[in-house]
């Protein structure tokens, strides 16, 4: 772990929470959450597992049309790569999620990137979609929160066209970037880099068609339910009530928050908005803190110890996660090697040009 991007994400981290905690008095917070009814956060813990378990089917049929694998192989790769979002800074889980797909079922890194990317995508417009219908059930929000909704959507919506482009013209994208890589890039990196380009859009095939995409947004949206049902679980072991709505509106604000670097866990990032979004529907800032802090331990360590457990069980070490969360260099050796291995004909006839099953008429 490079040392500068831990120091980034502290300096985010305590800045949000600064500015989450400032004027509470934190001997109430204490009082509030040590006289939580903690029986309810079994059923939301049972509900969140519920949408892992839909994350994993998502994933898998996100990567279908590269290799088929069974949802009970996946299971264990996505709960590791979400206990390492957990432990490590800047969402670096998601390398890892590739990295151990990669060493079970030598599915390429920039293949699965690409698809973790597509799903990541997905979820920040379901997160906004939750913030849109929430939104006229808040008494007022904040200027910083519209402004940053609004970046939010062009951001999203930008890469969510971008990637549907790309996948619907396959062939035109890899001239211009073939073209871009033979004229500026040194020859000795060219063909590694037509060959990582050609994985990455390898991962963008189930964007080709309209039932896929309507299947993985339906899914997100699932996903993203069964995480607000844990939030209000959650809440009724505090002395606090809102509507879905309003948990809604917290679940998608913390979630599109938790996309700016931060410490590991996305300490501050996830409980600094959480409380605003409460203290706008007339929670007591107290209660808020204690609630919202409750619920992001609720939702990090249950994932995070289920990780460590698989960790083991696949013969991980620690030392295998440093190497994936400084795994560029080894995705370009790793496709280099794929590619000297298949010979020239990878890059004469790039693997995302192969048809997927459906388009076989299977």
């Amino acid at each position: 772990m490079k040392s500068w991007r831990f120091w980034v994400g502290a300096v985010i981290s305590a800045f949000f929470l600064v500015i989450a905690l400032r004027g509470l008095d934190l001997r109430l917070v204490w009082q509030v959450a040590r006289y939580a009814n903690y029986w309810w956060i079994v059923p939301g813990v049972f509900a969140y597992f519920v949408g892992v378990w839909a994350r994993t089917w998502r994933w898998h049929y996100l990567l279908r049309p590269i290799k088929p694998i069974p949802i009970r192989s996946m299971w264990p790769v996505v709960v590791i790569g979400y206990m390492g979002n957990n432990v490590y800074p800047f969402r670096a889980g998601e390398v890892i999620r590739a990295y151990v797909l990669k060493r079970k079922e030598d599915v390429s890194i920039s293949a699965s990137i690409a698809t973790i990317l597509v799903e990541r995508i997905f979820d920040g417009l379901v997160m906004l979609l939750f913030v849109f219908v929430a939104l006229p059930t808040a008494p007022g929000l904040p200027n910083w929160l519209r402004q940053t909704v609004i970046l939010a959507s062009l951001a999203f919506f930008g890469a969510l066209l971008v990637f549907l482009i790309m996948a619907a013209m396959p062939k035109t994208f890899r001239t211009w970037y073939q073209w871009g890589i033979n004229r500026f890039v040194p020859a000795k990196f060219r063909v590694t880099l037509l060959t990582l380009a050609d994985r990455f859009m390898e991962g963008l095939v189930s964007l080709r068609s309209p039932k896929d995409v309507f299947m993985i947004f339906f899914t997100s949206v699932v996903i993203w339910l069964l995480e607000t049902v844990k939030y209000w679980f959650v809440m009724h072991a505090f002395d606090f009530t809102v509507s879905f709505f309003a948990l809604m509106l917290m679940n998608g604000v913390v979630n599109l928050a938790t996309t700016i670097p931060s410490a590991p866990g996305y300490i501050g990032t996830f409980d600094g908005p959480g409380i605003e979004v409460l203290k706008v529907f007339g929670v007591d800032g107290a209660i808020a803190a204690a609630y919202t802090l409750v619920l992001h331990a609720a939702l990090w360590l249950p994932i995070t110890l289920l990780g460590a457990y698989y960790m083991i069980q696949e013969s991980l070490s620690w030392q295998d996660f440093d190497k994936a969360v400084q795994a560029k260099e080894e995705v370009v050796e790793e496709q280099l090697e794929e590619h000297e291995d298949a010979g020239s004909d990878s890059v004469q006839n790039p693997p995302f040009g192969h048809p997927s099953p459906e388009q076989e008429g299977r």
